[in-house]
């Protein structure tokens, strides 16, 4: 296999396990959190500023609750740490792409690097709900719900933000997989068969 493989996912639906066991299965390296290291190392940034500053964009700001759209550039021509950090996290992946074949989660990899094998996993909401209740078990279904919608929207501004596309757009992906249907394994299978391991 010559090809990085990209994977975008909704919260909850397994994507990371998914992409783990695949980088496993073929033998791989596998990135996801790693990056935010390589590109704290790399930039001379804090590895804290990715850490809080994770998927949030710099064209927004939170006043009293309300959103107020905001030039993405301070009148003094700095580029907003959003920015940065988005920029050191896109070297980063580009230069992980260069080495060869690897799986990447997220952090719109999936336009990053062109030549990948895209995918998006996806799950009901039911299913999603009880994988992430299964982990953290104190947590009420509705508490566990609204986390769910509040980072997919997240997920979904950041990406828009930083690429112009539409986050989950099955037009945009080689292959949409529903792991609440398939599972896991089934996932992993499915993705090494399309990119001709199996």
């Amino acid at each position: 296999m010559n090809r990085v493989i990209t994977i975008s996912r909704e919260f909850g639906s397994g994507g990371r396990e998914i992409g783990f066991r695949l980088s496993e299965k073929l033998g791989i390296p596998f990135y996801d959190r790693e990056i935010i290291s390589m590109a704290a190392e790399s930039s001379n940034i804090a590895e804290a500023a990715f850490h809080d500053n994770d998927e949030r964009i710099a064209a927004q700001e939170r006043v009293d609750h309300e959103y107020v759209t905001v030039n993405p550039f301070s009148s003094s021509y700095e580029i907003p740490v959003p920015d940065q950090l988005f920029l050191a996290q896109l070297r980063v992946i580009r230069q992980l792409a260069r080495r060869g074949p690897c799986v990447i989660i997220g952090r719109c990899s999936d336009i990053i690097v062109e030549n990948s094998f895209h995918v998006f996993i996806c799950s009901s909401m039911k299913k999603r709900v009880e994988r992430i209740k299964g982990m953290e078990p104190e947590l009420t279904a509705k508490k566990v719900e609204s986390r769910i919608r509040e980072i997919d929207s997240k997920r979904r501004d950041y990406y828009q933000y930083y690429t112009g596309n539409e986050w989950g757009n099955p037009r945009a992906y080689d292959l949409c997989l529903n792991s609440g249907r398939l599972g896991v394994e089934g996932c992993v299978n499915m993705i090494a068969a399309c990119v001709g391991l199996v």
